[in-house]
């Protein structure tokens, strides 16, 4: 399904408008984005880089301000007080940096360049570990900035290595 939006959305859009809106894509987020950019997109890295940035940091304070009154309608019934405990005490099972080392952790939490661990599992965190908002907003700001270093430079080599090997 994914995949059948991100080809509907790059066959009519430029490679800057699919850039941005593919990073604001949940799990996708900058991880898919930088690399269509920079391979299928052919945009400019730099262009490239703020483009998916921007894109994967525009649903965040959306997000960041819409947990807690989620978690509060939730609560209200018996199923969904189960659901929210579920999942604040998986996550803080799983999330023992982000506990221990708070902002910071969540930094490193949000700039692993792996599914499921971007700005919008980031936001979740913040939330279930209570980091404030606006902090929660930075570090995942600056995990994402992080992020897009590493997979830049990982797309950039494949794509050498690619060139080197295949012309």
């Amino acid at each position: 399904m994914r995949e059948q939006i991100i080809e509907a959305v790059a066959t009519y859009l430029p490679p800057p408008v699919t850039t941005v809106l593919v990073a604001a894509l949940p799990i996708v987020e900058l991880r898919g984005a930088l690399p269509y950019a920079l391979t299928l997109g052919n945009v400019p890295l730099l262009e490239a880089y703020l483009l998916a940035v921007a894109g994967n940091m525009l649903p965040i304070p959306f997000i960041i301000l819409f947990l807690e009154p989620a978690t509060r309608f939730l609560r209200r019934w018996k199923l969904g007080d189960r659901f929210v405990e579920w999942l604040f005490a998986r996550t803080r099972r799983k999330g023992g940096k982000i506990e221990k080392y708070e902002a910071l952790g969540l930094i490193m939490f949000v700039a692993i360049p792996l599914p499921v661990t971007g700005a919008w599992t980031g936001s979740l965190a913040g939330h279930i570990f209570g980091i404030k908002p606006i902090r929660t907003f930075f570090a995942c700001l600056a995990g994402v900035c992080i992020a897009g270093v590493v997979v830049s430079v990982l797309t950039l080599g494949v794509k050498e290595v690619w060139t080197a090997v295949f012309g």
